[in-house]
């Protein structure tokens, strides 16, 4: 298989959280982020988009699997995030959610661009 558009849509959503983060972790603020709230809800909504956009859900394959378990697990941290960006724990599940949407977009990729197969699971 081939990467298609909407992977490389996918790819310029992420880019667009990774961005900004650097920056936020730099000076500490953002035009238009100004905190930890805002850069959780920032890559929440943007992370969610990329993992839509990329597509191509199955849940025929184990790596297929893996993708819907990484995203629904990183959605949860990203409410996590939100909820609680003004506690203690504020960074460090800013951090655990970028590290997230990351992961799941490199599988997404991998799987994708066909460099791991996708055969179907074994039936009992």
């Amino acid at each position: 298989m081939r990467l298609s558009i909407r992977d490389l849509i996918a790819t310029l959503l992420v880019a667009a959280i990774g961005v900004p983060y650097v920056g936020f972790l730099v000076n500490g603020e953002m035009p238009f982020i100004k905190d930890p709230r805002g850069m959780s809800a920032t890559a929440l909504v943007l992370g969610a988009a990329a993992f839509l956009c990329a597509g191509r859900f199955t849940t025929g394959s184990g790596i297929g699997i893996l993708e819907i378990v990484l995203a629904v697990l990183t959605t949860g941290v990203g409410v996590f995030a939100v909820l609680l960006a003004e506690s203690s724990a504020a960074y460090v599940l800013l951090a655990i959610l970028i590290g997230g949407i990351a992961l799941t977009w490199a599988v997404q990729m991998v799987h994708h661009s066909g460099v791991l197969g996708s055969a179907p699971l074994p039936a009992h």
